[in-house]
């Protein structure tokens, strides 16, 4: 099994709503904010080779959006999710499976383009399964008011429409492996109706996709929920009980939104789990 880091693109995103109830003066801290109160954002979407098999988890938000959509997200640099594979080596028909944490546009939103003719829309991965689960694809695809905006069904739909929607095992409790993919899945519900955080094991390391369960290092403290959670009191427990187990298993944890630490471990303090190390993504792949 190889592992590749994918860049799907960076934005920024208001520090206020991304640590909720968590004050200015101690979140900027670890995540500095410009003139607009906007911090810096990532879309770290990562590449499992595995025999003839090629898993990509999230896709970050894509490119068919207008530039009004992209004018509230401030995009910079360079990195778009196809350049990114091509510099892999590797093409977007080459992947077999797209495995999608949740259906949030920030997440999905690189499934889909539109055609040359702009009349249609389109997988970007023709070949691939997509990967989701029942009860979360019907907590998007029937969206709450609060999440609405974030359950685009430009980004959703034509997964289905398309023939290439599948879905993971329902779960039988907070934990599953899964025979269909390469890892096990943890599903967790403070964020969003069961989001799936991927548990890879990789050489000798179990390496998990955080998602939004933790979506930077700047997070770990349990309070610091963002304002997008919609159980926030949930995510606190679900936080709480992972990251405890991390820090006795030594996990090493995928940041895919931390622009600037792509991968952490935690540790056991007086304070509760904190940041253990940082690591660059080629000292751990």
């Amino acid at each position: 099994m190889t592992i590749h880091a994918i860049d799907a693109g960076s934005f920024k995103l208001d520090g206020g709503a991304m640590f909720g109830v968590v004050p200015k003066t101690l979140w900027i801290r670890t995540n500095p904010a410009d003139t607009n109160n906007m911090i810096d954002i990532g879309a770290r979407c990562l590449l499992i080779e595995n025999g003839d098999r090629l898993t990509l988890i999230d896709t970050g938000m894509g490119d068919k959006q207008s530039d009004k959509f992209f004018s509230y997200y401030h995009p910079w640099g360079d990195a778009t999710l196809e350049k990114s594979l091509l510099q892999k080596g590797f093409h977007p028909n080459d992947i077999t499976d797209v495995f999608l944490t949740h259906l949030h546009f920030d997440h999905s939103g690189g499934c889909i383009k539109w055609s040359k003719d702009g009349k249609s829309l389109l997988p970007v991965f023709k070949n691939a399964t997509y990967w989701s689960n029942q009860d979360h694809w019907e907590w998007a695809t029937k969206p709450n008011a609060r999440e609405k905006a974030s359950f685009l069904k430009e980004n959703i739909l034509p997964i289905q429409e398309s023939g290439q929607l599948q879905f993971v095992d329902k779960p039988t409790s907070a934990f599953s492996a899964t025979s269909a993919l390469d890892f096990g899945i943890l599903f967790v519900d403070g964020h969003t109706d069961k989001q799936m955080i991927p548990h890879i094991q990789h050489k000798d390391k179990t390496l998990v996709f955080m998602a939004d369960l933790l979506p930077t290092a700047g997070h770990l403290p349990l309070p610091y929920v963002m304002g997008f959670d919609t159980r926030p009191l949930l995510t606190l427990g679900e936080k709480d009980s992972f990251l405890n187990e991390a820090a006795d298993k030594n996990y090493y944890l995928w940041l895919e939104h931390d622009a600037h630490n792509p991968i952490i471990t935690v540790e056991h303090t007086e304070k509760g789990v904190r940041l253990k190390d940082t690591f660059k993504i080629e000292d751990v792949l």
